[in-house]
């Protein structure tokens, strides 16, 4: 075979430190298209970007020029230094250390737009925690409870 092929989507998770409040409607969209140009910048196709105060989710189609520690390190330092300069309201602004990162079957894209679009009502009954857990669970990631929330 003389070309190398790859589709490698994926559903990334991260939360603010300390799971704050920190992303609010005067933020969100910006910032979300902020991730997105992150991503293109990486040549990591983003799909779906959304979340909810505390955290966001990052649907893409991950290049293979680029390691996955490496993209979510660039996503998250570049995003918290530029959410910083606008206000002196996002001054503490940080990303939690760790991330979660999920493969997505090409043909289930659709159920995961609709779940990172419909996140507002999703997080009236659940919150981020319950909702990381379920992740984890789903796909079947062993983990030490002590060692996801700090």
């Amino acid at each position: 075979m003389s070309q190398s092929l790859a589709k490698v989507c994926t559903h990334i998770v991260f939360s603010t430190k300390y799971r704050q409040p920190l992303i609010d409607e005067n933020i969100e969209n910006e910032l979300h298209r902020y991730l997105g140009g992150i991503c293109n910048k990486y040549e990591c196709l983003p799909i779906k970007i959304g979340g909810y105060t505390d955290h966001v989710h990052i649907l893409c189609v991950l290049s293979r020029k680029i390691t996955i520690m490496r993209l979510l390190e660039e996503v998250k330092k570049s995003s918290s230094r530029w959410i910083k300069t606008k206000g002196k309201e996002y001054q503490g602004f940080y990303w939690q250390d760790g991330y979660g990162i999920f493969s997505v079957n090409p043909s289930e894209l659709d159920v995961v737009i609709k779940y990172i679009t419909n996140q507002k009502m999703h997080h009236e009954n659940k919150n981020f925690q319950d909702e990381y857990r379920g992740f984890l669970k789903k796909y079947n990631v062993e983990y030490d409870e002590r060692y996801v929330w700090d």
